[in-house]
């Protein structure tokens, strides 16, 4: 993500989001975060597989909301750190 940042490829997916800003970004944030609720009433290994892989979209975009502000990912786990020891 910093490299995209960094050197944006004209047909990248994180390209299109740097442009887009926040609006964008949070956008989908909201979208994967409902959609990761969603996936966690969904039952058996269907439901399981299913959540990890929402997970992994939300934390995807997230982090690319960090990268738009120069916050890197290890500021996050020394916040996490921080509180919870």
């Amino acid at each position: 993500i910093e490299d995209r940042r960094a050197n944006p490829p004209a047909k990248s997916y994180t390209t299109s989001l740097f442009q887009g800003g926040v609006p964008k970004i949070g956008g989908k944030i909201l979208e994967e975060a409902r959609e990761v609720v969603e996936a966690a009433d969904e039952p058996g290994p269907e439901g399981r597989s299913h959540l990890i892989y929402e997970a992994a979209d939300v934390t995807y975009h997230v982090m690319v909301m960090l990268g738009y502000h120069g916050i890197h990912w290890r500021e996050v786990e020394q916040e996490l750190g921080r509180r919870f020891g």
